[in-house]
């Protein structure tokens, strides 16, 4: 049985292969791995484990944001994990990669390509059908994820506080949420999910894009920041794109439309990495 694990800080996806070739997905607990202590990644593990069917494990494949893959088979970031799961399945193969790999993989295939994740973060590389062989860096929510849903979030929130938006918008904004200054700013530099704060605001803003003038255009430039500022680094002539994550997906109208602007053809918008995986795994 090969096992196929996409792990982020809220949620985990599993997924076997079973030896007949038939799978089995499910979801359990997120896991921080490259951060948690070895014991609290082991008892994540063996509580998600419990769903998986009672077959030898040959191989495990585990996707993570942070696992960057160097000249060590265990990237050390990955060590916690790599000891938890060599205390569950200590004859398995293990392969730790980076959630940028994982979409890279699911998008290209074996071929090479281009593979972006617009989520709440975002990122972005050239891949040549085996490995990353550049990436334009995200730089985190402070420095960049343009395009995704924390950079439209924390643009968003900047404009609300310094109230450059439109007041019907502020009203609106202001009945729904609490977000007085000390709220925002607490949040934003002392919470322990700053990212995630912001990133949660972005479906509220874009359920106005169709009538605020206001949001389409701090929706598109968010957009254009990520092609001008990222894709545009990449070959665009030659390949195209395929975008895996939730907030790319939701909106790939206005992706589609904006990038075909400048020149960009997608291969796939998708929502999720996972059903790619499984054939690349096959």
């Amino acid at each position: 049985m090969k096992i196929i694990v996409e792990s982020g800080a809220t949620k985990t996806d599993w997924c076997a292969i079973l030896s007949d070739g038939s799978v089995k997905r499910f979801q359990g607990p997120g896991m921080n791995v490259a951060t948690q202590p070895f014991e609290a990644v082991k008892a994540t593990l063996l509580e998600s484990v419990k769903s998986l069917p009672n077959e030898p494990v040959e191989e495990i494949h585990f996707y993570a944001a942070g696992l960057i893959a160097g000249n060590t088979a265990v990237p050390e970031s990955a060590k916690n994990l790599d000891a938890a799961l060599m205390d569950i399945w200590p004859e398995a193969s293990k392969e730790y990669a980076s959630d940028l790999l994982d979409a890279a993989r699911s998008v290209c295939g074996r071929a090479p390509g281009i593979a972006a994740i617009l989520g709440t973060g975002s990122n972005s590389c050239f891949y040549d059908g085996k490995d990353i062989v550049k990436n334009v860096r995200s730089c985190g929510f402070i420095l960049g994820d343009e395009g995704g849903g924390v950079a439209l979030g924390r643009d968003f929130m900047a404009d609300f506080l310094k109230k450059l938006m439109p007041e019907d918008l502020v009203e609106e904004f202001s009945s729904k949420y609490t977000v007085d200054y000390m709220t925002v700013v607490k949040n934003v530099y002392q919470g322990s999910a700053p990212a995630k704060y912001l990133g949660q605001f972005a479906p509220w803003i874009m359920s106005h894009y169709d009538t605020h003038e206001y949001v389409r255009d701090l929706a598109d430039r968010n957009f254009r920041r990520f092609i001008e500022r990222a894709l545009m680094q990449y070959d665009i002539a030659t390949y195209p794109v395929g975008v895996v994550g939730g907030f790319g997906y939701a909106y790939r109208d206005i992706l589609k439309r904006i990038a075909g602007e400048y020149g960009i053809r997608f291969s796939s918008i998708i929502p999720t990495p996972m059903d790619g995986l499984i054939e690349y795994h096959k």
